[in-house]
């Protein structure tokens, strides 16, 4: 009897991690395909971003040092990793600029955007 609880207590604990979907991704930031992953939906980090007050994709905090990506602002063409241009309609990504709790650190650079 003892065996049958002890077994039937492993398979109720042991459900969930068997029903979990294989299909998402972690979070975090795929250095290979440029993009992050938050809450199950990845995200280009390159591209046309719209920054928002309110429901974000990403959430961004823009630091000096210790960086996740360097950041090039450009007028046209961003298709490379770290080059973003900001537009108010048809974003790829919404962007909110917090000071804590951030997805991801980016600082500002002129030259060889990319990730660290």
């Amino acid at each position: 009897m003892k065996r049958l609880i002890i077994i039937a207590t492993f398979l109720l604990l042991a459900f969930p991690a068997f029903s979990q979907n294989k299909d998402k991704k972690p979070d975090g930031i795929d250095k290979n395909d440029c993009t992050i992953t938050v809450k199950g939906k990845t995200y280009p980090l390159y591209g046309k971003v719209k920054i928002v007050e309110s429901f974000p994709d990403i959430k961004v905090q823009i630091v000096s040092s210790f960086e996740d990506l360097d950041v090039k602002l450009v007028e046209s063409f961003p298709d490379d990793c770290g080059k973003v241009k900001i537009v108010e309609s048809f974003p790829d990504v919404k962007v909110k600029i917090v000071e804590s709790f951030p997805d991801i650190k980016v600082k500002l650079v002129d030259s060889f955007p990319g990730l660290k």
